[in-house]
């Protein structure tokens, strides 16, 4: 489970006010829902530094990033969408998708059958930092 602000800033470019608020906000909505708070958070654009960590950090969340986009926000085509996925694929890498956008979703058969033909099993970041857990703070593009 993880947080991915509430109205998706680009937290690089706000207050430090504003990026706590932006999390928090997420962080007791999830847990209120699910009894369970959040660990990891992906900044939106990937965009972080050095306060976005110290606040990640005291909230108790690492922060997740990512070896490969499908830059499904821009082209919606599922062939290239998992083209670009398998092409830039790796043991431990972290691929970001958005299930939002309509090239997504179809997609994702052909990125796992294709992942699998590489020996590569897909598994959510959780399992991928098995049996470990991100560090709060801490920016991750891959497990370690």
């Amino acid at each position: 489970m993880a947080n991915h602000t509430w109205s998706h800033p680009r937290l690089t470019e706000v207050t430090e006010a504003e990026i706590r608020r932006q999390l928090t906000l997420v962080q007791g909505q999830i847990e209120k829902l699910t009894g369970r708070s959040p660990t990891l958070m992906r900044p939106p654009q990937g965009r972080t530094d050095q306060r976005v960590a110290e606040i990640s950090r005291s909230l108790g969340l690492a922060q997740i990033l990512w070896t490969v986009t499908a830059k499904d926000y821009r082209d919606h085509d599922p062939e290239l969408i998992t083209r670009r996925v398998l092409a830039g694929a790796a043991p431990r890498g972290i691929i970001l998708l958005h299930d939002v956008y309509p090239g997504t979703v179809p997609a994702v058969p052909a990125i796992i059958d294709g992942l699998r033909r590489r020996g590569l099993t897909p598994v959510t970041v959780s399992q991928l930092f098995a049996p470990g857990t991100p560090q709060p703070g801490r920016a991750y593009w891959n497990a370690p």
